[in-house]
Parts: C-alpha cells; structure tokens; sequence
C-alpha cells in the first residue's frame, strides 16, 4: 500500500464491511486525512447488499452484482485489510481482540456489523436451523437448494418481518420444484409490523396467493432436525429450517463495556458517537440511536454513511461534530419474487407492479455501481525523508516489539542472538554439514502486515526447503512506513508476528535483522540452513525419465496485478492468499522421502523461467504437459484480459526454449509459464515409480492441487522444451 509523505499519527480501525462503512470508505479515498492510517476489520472479503439480496435469492442477481468486493475497496481507499473475526474489546488500552491475530491498535473506532437473528433461547435453532446471517453461509445452503430440484421440499422460515416475507416469496420465485410447500412462522396477528396496514394485508394476500402457508400468532419453541415445533401444539416437518427473526447483537459488544441498550446495540448520540465513549463510533443495525430510535432496516444504514465519514474525520481533526436525524417515514421497495415490487411510505402503499420492481433494480444498481466502477486516482507527492542510518527504526521501539513478541528459544546452535546486545548473531555449523544462505525481501503485496510477515516468511524459507536443508536461524529486514513512534511499533509488531508464526511452527529462531522508515511496508529474511552434503538438493540433478511433480498452483503474479487495477474478484485474492500461506516445509519433507532428485520453487521468474535454470543444469530436455498445470481460480480470466504482472515481459525471454511455440501461444494456461509467483510452490524431479504415490502424500499432506505436469527426456539439440496437450 503507497502512503502518503505524511507521517502517520493516528489508527482509524473500522470494525465490519457493512453499508455505512462501505459508504465512508468510499467518500475517505476520494477525501483522505494525512497522517491517518485506516484499518478495516471484517470476516470476508466481500459484504453483501441487503437490498438486492431476495433478489438474487430470486435469480435475478449474480452473486458478484449484489456483493461488494471489500478488498478493492480497502485498496482504493489506502487502507488495511484484515481478515478476521473480533471477538472482543479492551477499551482501557484502547485494542480490539480478534480471533487470529495480535490485538489490533486504535486512536477511534467506528462499528458497523450488523445484527444476527435472535435464536438463542429457542431449543435446537442454532443447531438445526439456518440463520439469515452471516449471509455467506444462508447463501451456500440455498445454492443447494437450488442445485437439487428433483425431489418435493418443504422449507420453514421463521419470522414474518420485512426480511422472512421477502425471503418467502424470492424462494418461491425460483424454485421449480413440483411439490414445494414453503412455511413462514411469525408470532404476530399480521406479518410485517413496522410497515402500515394496506402493506400488510397486501403482503399477506400476496403469500397465500402464491401457495406460501402462513402460520400467524404461532410462536416456535423448539426446532428439531426436520421439525419446528409451536406454542399451540403445532409441528410442521420442513426439509430446510431459516430463522429469520428479530435482530440481535453479539455478547462481546456489551461485554466490552460499551453502553448498550436491552438488546445489546451500542447506544450512540445524534453524532453516532457511543454514549459511553467518544472516540467510538456505530452505525447500521448494530447501532440504536437513543434520541431517534428507529427500526433495524438498511435504508437508516445506508443514510448514515455520510454523516458517519464527517464525524469521523471531524474527530479526527478535533473539529465540532454534525448532528444526523434520521427520517421518520422513509420509501420502501419490496420484492414479491416475481419482478414485481410493492411500494410503502409511510400507511400508503402501491403494487405489486412491475414499473416498481424495475425502478428498485434501478436504484439498487446504481447503488452498487459506485463501488462496482471506483474511479481512478492521482498518486500523492512525496516529500523527502532523511536516508542513510538516519531513516533506522528507533532502539526503543525495536526493545518494546522484541519484548511483545512470542519467539522460540535460541537452538544450542546459536551461539550469539537477539538475546545479546552484540553487533552481530554467531552461530556454529555442525560438523559434517554444510551452511545454506538465501535471502528474499519485497514490497507488500497485502495490505495486512500480519498476513504479509507470514507470506513473505513462506517465501524466503522456500529456497532453504528447495534445497533439501533444514532452516537453523533467520535474520529480518523490514521497512516500515513513516509513522509516529508508537504507530510505528505496532506495525512492526503485527510484521514480526506474522512472520514468526510461521518461524515458530518451523522451530525457526529469529537472531537479528535490521528495520527502516519508508514509503511502504517490505519485509523479508535472510535465511540460514544446515543440510547434509549427500542430502543436498540441486538444481543439476534431473534424470531422463524422471517425472516433473509440481506442489501448489500458478497465478498470484497475474491476480495480484488485477487487483491493483480493482479488477480482481474478492474470491480469487482469498484463493492466492490461502495457497501463499502455505508453506512448502511438508512438501519438501514428502519430495525426500520419496526420493527427489532436483528440485526449486518457483517464484519470481514463473514456471518456465525456473524450469530451465534446472534444465540447463542438468543438461536434459522437458516435455510439459499444459492441460496438467494447476492454475489459480481467476488467472485464466485475468490473463485472458491482458493482464499481467511488470515482470511478465521479461520473463516471456524465456519462451526460446520453447520448440513448438507457435502451436501453443494460444492456448490459455500458456501464459502462466511466464507468470511470477509469491510463495509460490515446489517443482521436483522424482522417479516415475514413486510419482503417483508421492502425489498422493502431497495431497493428504494439504497441497490439493499438487500434480505431474511432465517429463524429463535426453538432451535434444532441436529443444529444451516441448509442449504438450493431456
């Protein structure tokens, strides 16, 4: 992530992806505070909209239509994204605890969650029904739904408000199954309490109509697998159980000590300030506004992403806060599933009709079209900054991280480490083994300095695993961007963290290393390993008829380069970043045990670039299988638009040795030859009576898409390499 030339002073942290911190998140990269560093904390990369969610449960809407991709968001607006669950706040040293990480720093911090539907003290609903949140997995157990039609089905849905009835009538507006019996449960006279009489008679007209059986005044009690059981006496077997009632807050809001109302939503001011705590912020349905109640609806979520921006920026500057009233009557648009809609304000209504279904697709699309279409933006000057040992990291700072962290004990190896106050680490190297060297460093490709110290760890021990050695000890070097002392301390914090998660479960120590002030966070290792002399690895040790086994797929190079136009889809990112997390230590350890010979991970000169270092060594020829080539999701469609990383060019050189080029330039995954990985994966030359089974470990190991993609042949003066089909 660039920064600014400003240093940075304060931690703005966003807790959840919902509509009003989509909306500021948006207005703060068009609008930016120097000397603010922003942090978006959420459990997925993408954040549904409310509004067109029965629409797509309809089939009216893709997935990606009604979703907003958080990470290209973040990334507009210059802000860190992590990927995590919170689980808890400590507001006396002002931190927020999530579930896989260190605690996260803030200066304020604004809330914007959502709710989840209230089922606790109903016996079995947790267990054996499906709540509408998190939307992600209501959306999975639909999709399952709609993939299976054969057979008749029955489904319950719980709770007759806005969302149960609009949940009703959109599944009863897809689905072709013949049998279909669908039951909606509300505890209520009349369905849909907060809206006025004619929508709700309209409403329930609409639903018998259609064949939905509405049990009203029915209050469930218990939820057994298959069964919902009711107050009356009433048990109905449904195959699918949804619980779509009143909404609720998680423990941790009132266990934090905020001020919360009965229900547990943060109490907030006219400002959207908690009442408790005015450097806290709160919007949407996890917030309940004490001078202006209002019903949790994503109309009010939406209206208070504007005023939520200015009070958070005015906080921030110190400046006087601006109030916020919300409307009293405010448009609803409501969906029947069948490209109708009705209209409310207020006690009026109007529909169904399908002029309102087609003006609610406008307004929704439009909506979601300002975070579809991000404009693009102008860099920032940079001013300049002293160089040379006077842009180091502060001694106090490094002694505050160092005495956070979790680190290993020293291995009877390290003779001088972080433990002394000496110029340098000393280490022995044991007699009968020799020392391997490497060192990797870059920019960060993530803008989460916790998930980057883990990726960049995997990379820079890669090269010892390649090579058939053990890591003894580690030296760091990082950059860190300008920032005020304590800011500074805890992103090298979460740095060092990330990286010695990875260190730790590898038994690794960290022995020294080096920090400095920049623009941009970079990290990396100098890596030092042991390996026995018949033992070690090299790239000159590929036999003819030697099979070519490669562990993990291609692609980050293309999808990192798509993301930082904002073309990548959330998934595809998610998907790069779970195969750079995994390390290569247990794949190296399967290669050996199944008697590898040669072996590399493929990193920033792609597969074809890497292959021929060993091909050239080994003074062999290669026949390459391109159907066999595990690819990452999304890399074909991003390298099919012309998208590729700044390396890609100079690694296409390599495409020299390629003998029957002009057949194959075509073809999709030919691309990805010159595709520069990150932590990429291991590619090995192991005999063709242990291939298979060695494949075989290596997905039971967790490398899912490890696999043959050729074979070595006797040198060829026609050709080092030779593509080929299936």
């Amino acid at each position: 992530m660039q920064q600014t030339s400003a240093p940075i002073t304060k931690d703005l942290v966003l807790i959840g992806g919902g509509h009003s911190h989509a909306i500021a998140l948006r207005m703060w990269a068009m609008k930016p505070l120097e000397g603010v560093r922003i942090t978006l904390i959420t459990e997925s990369s993408s954040t549904p909209y409310s509004g067109m969610l029965p629409g797509h449960i309809a089939g009216f809407y893709t997935h990606a239509e009604c979703h907003i991709n958080l990470r290209s968001l973040a990334q507009f607006a210059q802000a860190q994204l992590y990927i995590d669950t919170v689980v808890g706040l400590d507001l006396v040293n002002k931190q927020i605890l999530c579930a896989h990480r260190p605690p996260v720093a803030f200066d304020v911090l604004s809330i914007d969650i959502g709710s989840t539907p209230a089922s606790v003290n109903v016996p079995g609903a947790k267990k054996y029904a499906i709540a509408a949140k998190p939307v992600a997995n209501l959306l999975t157990q639909w999709q399952q739904i709609v993939e299976d039609q054969e057979k008749p089905l029955s489904l319950g849905i719980v709770g007759g408000g806005a969302g149960g009835v609009e949940l009703a009538l959109a599944m009863q507006g897809n689905l072709q199954v013949k049998q279909l019996k669908i039951h909606l449960f509300h505890s209520g006279a009349e369905i849909m309490p907060h809206y006025g009489g004619w929508v709700r008679r309209c409403l329930q007209a609409i639903l018998r109509q259609k064949g939905i059986n509405l049990h009203l005044q029915e209050t469930v009690i218990e939820v057994q697998p298959h069964k919902i059981i009711c107050q009356s006496g009433l048990k109905v077997e449904c195959d699918r159980i949804f619980w779509v009632t009143q909404a609720a807050a998680p423990s941790w809001i009132k266990e934090s000590g905020l001020a919360t109302d009965s229900q547990g939503f943060v109490q907030v001011n006219d400002y959207l300030q908690a009442v408790s705590h005015p450097n806290i912020f709160a919007a949407g349905d996890i917030a309940t506004m004490v001078n202006s109640p209002r019903p949790k609806a994503g109309v009010f979520a939406v209206r208070q992403g504007k005023p939520l921006f200015n009070n958070l920026q005015k906080t921030l500057l110190a400046g006087r806060l601006q109030p916020y009233k919300p409307q009293k009557t405010y448009l609803s648009l409501i969906g029947t599933g069948d490209g109708k809609a009705i209209a409310s304000w207020g006690n009026f209504g109007l529909g169904a009709s399908p002029l309102l279904w087609n003006w609610k697709d406008k307004i929704d699309r439009q909506f979601m079209d300002r975070f579809h279409k991000l404009p693009s933006m102008s860099e920032p000057l940079v001013e300049m900054r002293c160089a040379g040992c006077g842009s180091k990291v502060g001694s106090t700072v490094l002694e505050r991280v160092l005495q956070r962290l979790e680190r290993i004990e020293n291995t009877p190896d390290i003779v001088i480490g972080l433990d002394a106050p000496d110029d340098a680490a000393v280490v022995k190297v044991p007699p009968g083994k020799l020392m391997v060297h490497t060192i990797d460093y870059f920019r960060a490709l993530v803008n989460d300095p916790f998930i980057f110290g883990q990726i960049s760890a995997n990379h820079c021990l890669s090269d010892i695993f390649a090579m058939g050695a053990t890591p003894q000890s580690v030296l760091a070097i990082a950059s860190i961007p300008y920032a005020t002392e304590f800011k500074v301390e805890e992103t090298l914090y979460q740095l060092l963290s990330g990286a010695l998660l990875i260190l730790n479960q590898a038994q690794i120590p960290l022995i020294g290393g080096h920090t400095t002030a920049g623009l941009e966070l970079g990290f990396g290792l100098s890596c030092n390993g042991l390996a026995s002399p018949h033992q070690l690895l090299k790239k000159s040790g590929m036999q003819p008829e030697q099979l070519l086994i490669l562990t993990k797929p291609l692609g980050t190079g293309t999808l990192f380069a798509a993301d930082m136009r904002f073309l990548a889809k959330n998934q595809w990112i998610d998907g790069a970043i779970e195969s750079m997390l995994l390390s290569n230590q247990a794949a190296a350890t399967c290669l050996m045990e199944y008697g590898v010979t040669a072996c590399t991970d493929i990193t920033g000169f792609g597969l074809l670039g890497h292959l021929m270092e060993m091909v050239k060594a080994s003074n062999v020829s290669v026949e390459l299988n391109l159907d066999a080539i595990p690819i990452l999701e999304g890399a074909r469609e991003t390298t099919q638009r012309g998208i590729f990383s700044s390396l890609h060019p100079e690694n296409l050189q390599f495409s020299r040795y390629i003998d029957n080029i002009e057949k194959f330039c075509d073809f999709l995954n030919y691309q990805m030859l010159f595709d520069p990985q990150t932590s990429g994966g291991l590619l090995a030359a192991v005999d063709v009576k242990n291939a298979n089974a060695c494949v075989t470990q290596l997905q039971a190991l967790g490398y899912p898409q490890a696999t043959i993609i050729g074979r070595v042949v006797q040198h060829s003066k026609d050709y080092r390499v030779h593509l080929m089909l299936g």
